[in-house]
């Protein structure tokens, strides 16, 4: 039975089967899993050699039993960022809201009770535009259980359509940063996240992240977003796997598998902000690595 009251999940998936099985497989483990609509989008093949990988993708998901399951098979590459754009757009449309899954994920038992918990929770809070189930391995002393940060993330997460519809995929604002330093110095997380340098790649067409025009988005609306205040997913799309995820730098071994009750108000709460910026800028090496991993994961099924 198909619980209303539960976010579809749109899960993208492209020519990895063992890493779709492991997303799914976690996935099941959260109670709220069959009784949640579910929407599959798999990606067509670049190529000729890609299409025994793409086809045992699919013959996976099709055996995959759920009472509620839609496919979406493409007849040709879209890559990630046209199938993340089109499927979230459509969902968010259809449900007022959405849950967004890659297929290199592999989610704690509460992934889905956290993530549709807080949709609730900050339904209409203007403000909020996204939940993360992702955060980073930082030690945060907060009460609650999830902290609130002025910008976005990739690894499994949640939308509604009153934020969606923010989403500005051309990119309009990027001459507004381009030219205000201090702006740009905001953006880059307070210099700790040189975010504005993928932004450039993305304008020169040297890369193609939906999340990278989503975060302008969203900061450009002075948006905000719920984290964890321990990750709820962990990537395993480092393997050499995926196109271009090669390093382990942000890999998550630890999930939290501990319900999340506490929702902070909205608001940016200083010492939660200062440690992630401290592990943002703690490595300057790490971090040029990481944003470059980070750009290869955000185009990783287009290049």
């Amino acid at each position: 039975m198909i619980r209303s009251d539960y976010a579809p999940i749109a899960l993208f998936t492209f020519k990895r089967p063992v890493h779709t099985l492991q997303t799914l497989e976690s996935l099941a483990q959260n109670s709220e899993f069959t009784e949640s609509p579910l929407f599959i989008y798999c990606d067509g093949a670049r190529h000729d050699a890609e299409a025994a990988q793409v086809e045992e993708t699919r013959t996976i998901v099709r055996n995959w039993p759920h009472p509620n399951k839609t496919i979406v098979e493409r007849n040709k590459n879209w890559g990630l960022a046209n199938s993340i754009i089109e499927g979230v757009t459509e969902l968010c449309e259809q449900f007022d809201r959405v849950i967004v899954v890659e297929d290199d994920l592999i989610v704690s038992p509460v992934f889905l009770n956290y993530l549709n918990t807080a949709l609730v929770h900050y339904a209409d809070e203007e403000r909020v535009m996204q939940v993360s189930a992702h955060m980073f391995p930082v030690n945060i002393e907060s009460q609650f259980d999830a902290i609130i940060l002025p910008f976005t993330t990739s690894w499994g997460w949640a939308t509604w359509n009153r934020a969606w519809v923010q989403f500005d995929p051309s990119m309009t604002g990027y001459e507004k940063l381009k030219g205000n330093s201090a702006l740009r110095q905001k953006f880059d997380v307070d210099g700790s996240y040189p975010a504005f340098r993928m932004l450039k790649r993305q304008k020169e067409a040297k890369v193609d992240s939906w999340a990278i025009r989503w975060y302008l988005s969203v900061f450009l609306a002075e948006g905000l977003v719920v984290f964890p205040k321990q990750t709820l997913v962990m990537n395993e799309g480092f393997d050499g796997s995926g196109s271009n995820c090669k390093t382990p730098q942000l890999r998550t071994d630890t999930l939290r598998i501990e319900p999340l009750v506490l929702f902070p108000d909205v608001r940016i709460h200083v010492q939660d902000y200062l440690s992630v910026k401290k592990f943002l800028r703690k490595d300057q090496f790490v971090i040029n690595k990481i944003i470059k991993l980070l750009g290869a994961l955000w185009s990783k099924l287009t290049a």
